[in-house]
């Protein structure tokens, strides 16, 4: 029989797997205190002649000597107590230069106070001057330690492209430093732009500010660049397209930073450098967002998200995922988009989580499922359908989908004591004028008759066209010209709302922490933009000529959209991006009157009632226009003496238009 031998002590395999760790590391620390140790004693020398106007005769250095010993064991413990010999900090960092102050300030009282018991070794007054020469000296050295790195690790400037950056503030510094830390770095920035006169003779890591953005012309002249890089995470996108048309007759590449909502807190770096894209030129802003709201009711918390598979609801899951939830439950019906989401979090994608799940928020029995194994906190309604003219055609699905599969999901976080649900809509729901604006609309009435039985936070949050959703007009623009066009566009004064898919999910996401209660709460888009410029603008910059087309409007479709209607004040209480307006409540009961079945045009007349009527339940007194069934009968009107049908929450197969 074999027999395993013993695994040896942990604690002694401990210390002799950290034994090479501390040998690397301990020789770096005790050079730097050996350093402060021999700078100390340097300074009580220059101190003690500067005392004696520089006659060595009245120097005696034994006893100065000994002070210098007792003074660096001083300065060493004060330093390990302040973390200037503990590996806390970069050497020559902003952070243990206050360390280094900070020991100073400790240790020279410390050894005055030595000085005098053991009978004056040197002048007090030379005590006092040491310190603070010891201090400059000290910081000199870790100074030109740090420049020498620099040096070292600066790229060449012959094979680099050469860089002008527009903006000296914060991202400017971060994006710079990161491309002069790295000798492989394949951008050398050469100059700087700002327009703020007090930066004029502001000089980064050595590279000045040349002028501001009227003289871009001119410094990439005179410095010989290749390329502009707009290096301001808190960019609009008025100021990138200023600075493009600024900088598209100079023949030089042009480059930009992410936007703030995209970096998350984290510093700039080279990787994040890339060109300009259509989404900057069109929905770029920095978005303020409460940390601590957020992570107040997402932190240590149970979260689903349906539809993750989508733009949105990836998007959703990237951002919910940096806050710690205690789980993250993603639902969709496509496996493939699961399995997209799942890359994009853990690089793994093994399909292996439980909390990856697949589903149909059409099938009830299936949604109680998940809810009891899951027992979710939190739910973002995301799952949709939601192409326009798609609906127009089917509206049925419109109503198994949106309308149905939106109640049920509501149903189910109700029963299983979900406390704040966020239902997504769009700005098709502010005066609906087609089957998804309807279909969007009855679930914003729905989730808020829900608020009204919860006792949590459900509400609505209604935003714009996202840019670079799947089927957004800029996926469309960029096939329709990879296909050599032309590019269609339905009227040359349409005008539509744009927001990047991070600004709206991190909107959406601070809107799920106010306590609304029965509202919608709207996104601010910013300002409306014409659909033929951005054709235009895709159509200018593709590499052959590319014909604009116009078809006209689709049914359904609107010239102009908004995002409030009539009745909804814009009123913002709570975040200067975010509008609250009251819903008036609708009653899921009523969907028990709605058949999948009737005519299309019977079906649309129905859903355009729910969306637009009053505060509406199966009891009042003039109930709905209720459609005839294609065997000539009301759906539920087979026996009048019995009590009213209950709703079907879930849509049968096989009862298909």
């Amino acid at each position: 029989m074999q027999v395993r031998r013993a695994a040896p002590d942990a604690t002694a395999g401990g210390r002799r797997a950290g034994a090479p760790w501390l040998r690397m590391v301990a020789p770096g620390r005790v050079a730097r205190a050996g350093v402060d140790a021999a700078a100390l004693g340097l300074a009580l020398l220059i101190a003690t002649l500067l005392r004696h106007d520089g006659d060595f005769g009245h120097v005696h250095l034994l006893p100065l000597l000994a002070l210098a010993c007792f003074a660096a064991v001083v300065h060493t413990v004060a330093g390990l107590r302040f973390g200037l010999y503990t590996g806390r900090w970069s050497y020559g960092c902003f952070e243990e230069i206050a360390a280094l102050a900070k020991t100073a300030l400790v240790a020279t009282p410390v050894i005055f106070v030595l000085d005098t018991l053991l009978g004056r070794l040197v002048p007090r007054s030379a005590i006092i001057a040491a310190g603070l020469i010891a201090l400059v000296l000290t910081a000199g050295v870790r100074y030109a330690v740090r420049l020498l790195n620099d040096q070292r690790l600066r790229p060449s400037p012959e094979p680099g492209t050469r860089v002008v950056v527009m903006g000296a503030g914060e991202g400017a510094t971060q994006v710079i430093r990161a491309m002069l830390r790295s000798p492989f770095s394949p951008y050398v920035p050469v100059a700087l732009l700002d327009d703020d006169p007090a930066k004029r003779t502001l000089r980064v890591m050595g590279v000045p500010v040349a002028g501001n953005r009227q003289a871009m012309a001119e410094v990439v002249r005179r410095y010989s660049a290749d390329a502009v890089l707009i290096a301001i995470p808190s960019a609009s996108a008025d100021l990138v397209r200023e600075l493009t048309e600024l900088a598209e007759p100079l023949n030089v590449d042009l480059k930009v930073v992410p936007p703030v909502v995209e970096l998350f807190g984290r510093t700039v770096s080279v990787e994040d450098i890339r060109p300009v894209s259509h989404a900057d030129l069109l929905g770029r802003r920095e978005i303020g967002i409460d940390l601590a709201a957020v992570a107040g009711y997402l932190q240590g918390r149970r979260v689903l998200v349906t539809g993750a598979g989508g733009s949105i609801g990836s998007e959703l899951c990237r951002q919910v995922a940096r806050f710690h939830p205690a789980q993250l439950v993603m639902l969709d019906r496509d496996e493939s988009g699961l399995h997209a989401v799942q890359l994009s979090l853990d690089g793994r994608g093994m399909l292996d989580d439980r909390n990856l799940v697949v589903a149909d928020i059409r099938d009830q029995q299936r949604l109680d499922e998940v809810f009891a194994e899951h027992r979710p906190q939190v739910v973002f309604h995301a799952a949709a359908l939601k192409h326009l003219p798609l609906l127009e055609m089917h509206p049925s699905e419109a109503l198994k989908t949106n309308i149905v599969g939106t109640y049920q999901i509501l149903q189910t976080a109700l029963r299983h004591g979900v406390d704040r649900l966020v239902n997504i809509s769009t700005d098709k729901a502010a005066e609906p004028v087609s089957v998804l604006g309807y279909s969007k609309r009855i679930t914003e009435r729905l989730t808020a008759a829900a608020d009204e039985a919860a006792h949590g936070t459900y509400c609505s949050v209604r935003f714009g066209n996202v840019l670079g959703s799947r089927g957004s007009v800029l996926t469309a623009f960029a096939a329709q010209v990879e296909a050599g066009g032309p590019i269609t566009v339905t009227h040359p004064e349409m005008t539509r709302y744009f927001m990047t898919v991070q600004e709206a999910v991190r909107l959406v996401i601070q809107a799920g922490a106010i306590d609304s209660s029965s509202e919608v709460l709207v996104l601010d888009m910013g300002e409306p933009v014409r659909i033929h410029d951005v054709a235009r603008r895709i159509a200018d910059a593709a590499e052959r000529h590319i014909q604009i087309v116009y078809t006209g409007l689709r049914p359904g479709e609107k010239l102009a959209e908004v995002l409030l209607g009539p009745d909804e004040p814009d009123h913002r209480p709570h975040h200067p991006l975010i509008s609250q307006a009251p819903v008036p409540p609708l009653d899921g009961a009523v969907l028990s009157l709605l058949d999948p079945t009737v005519p299309r045009k019977d079906l649309i007349a129905v859903l355009r009632w729910l969306a637009e009527s009053p505060a509406l339940s199966p009891a009042r007194e003039n109930p709905p226009p209720v459609p005839m069934t294609r065997n000539g009968r009301r759906p539920g009107a087979r026996n009048k003496t019995t009590a009213p049908r209950q709703p079907e929450y879930t849509v049968r197969p096989g009862r298909q238009p």
